[in-house]
């Protein structure tokens, strides 16, 4: 299995799990077009799409998705909270609440078990995605904690948007509001708590830490890949477009 990152910034989202067989998308906020090249033009084996919440960086190209047949999953609070970005004649599958969760989804070879995440959007979710080859796949984004732990993880992808101190240091000389840290403080992941929410899991079997969505502003991709790597031991990876990574249960 191979992870491709389209994009991972405000700027927009996308990401691409596939092997010769079957595909995965994550989110719809890049153009769909550069989805295509990572496929190689073949969408007969795309499974689906996954959408974590309605902001245009992760869904803003939903339509595009959905005119090619794409099958997308979401909560159905995402779905209507995305209803100006749908203009398609398909729509989006919503995820069913159940209980104190959401129902698990059997897509090609890939089992999806959605999560509840904490974000300035109507119904948030993260995702535990599981294959054969991946493993455990973790997959979390725009939340100011993880409020899961996850069993059995061989690979991550996972928000570590900005430092507190860069972000306070930025407010104090007067490049941004107050009002925006007050608001990234509240729906992104810091360095601090991505680290913790990586200690609070058992890492012993993972091969690959992917830290996505990174503010260009407020944080520091390297200072962020070398600490969480010193911190864990394991293979740190910065999510840039164009990066493609082995994500497999096994790191041979």
């Amino acid at each position: 299995m191979e992870l491709t990152v389209i994009g991972s910034s405000s700027e927009g989202n996308s990401y691409v799990l596939q092997n010769a067989g079957e595909a995965l998308l994550l989110e719809a906020g890049k153009p769909f077009k550069d989805t295509l090249a990572a496929l190689g033009g073949n969408l007969r084996k795309v499974v689906g799409c996954l959408i974590t919440h309605e902001h245009g960086d992760h869904a803003g190209r939903i339509s595009e998705v959905l005119n090619y047949a794409v099958p997308v999953f979401a909560s159905q609070g995402t779905i209507e909270g995305a209803a100006k970005y749908i203009k398609s004649n398909y729509q989006p599958n919503a995820i069913k609440a159940i209980g104190g969760g959401y129902e698990r989804l059997n897509l090609g070879g890939f089992t999806v078990i959605p999560f509840q995440t904490k974000h300035d959007a109507a119904e948030p979710l993260g995702f535990y995605i599981w294959h054969e080859e991946t493993g455990g796949v973790l997959f979390a984004t725009d939340t100011f904690y993880l409020p899961c732990k996850f069993k059995g993880l061989s690979n991550i992808l996972i928000e570590c948007n900005y430092d507190p101190d860069i972000l306070a240091r930025r407010v104090a000389d007067g490049t941004i509001p107050e009002v925006l840290q007050e608001r990234v403080r509240r729906s992104h992941l810091s360095y601090y708590t991505c680290l913790d929410a990586l200690k609070a899991n058992d890492l012993s079997a993972v091969n690959n830490i992917v830290l996505i969505h990174i503010s260009d502003g407020n944080g520091d991709g390297v200072a962020f890949r070398n600490g969480i790597a010193k911190a864990t031991g394991k293979t740190v990876h910065i999510a840039k477009p164009g990066l493609k990574i082995k994500f497999n249960k096994t790191p041979f």
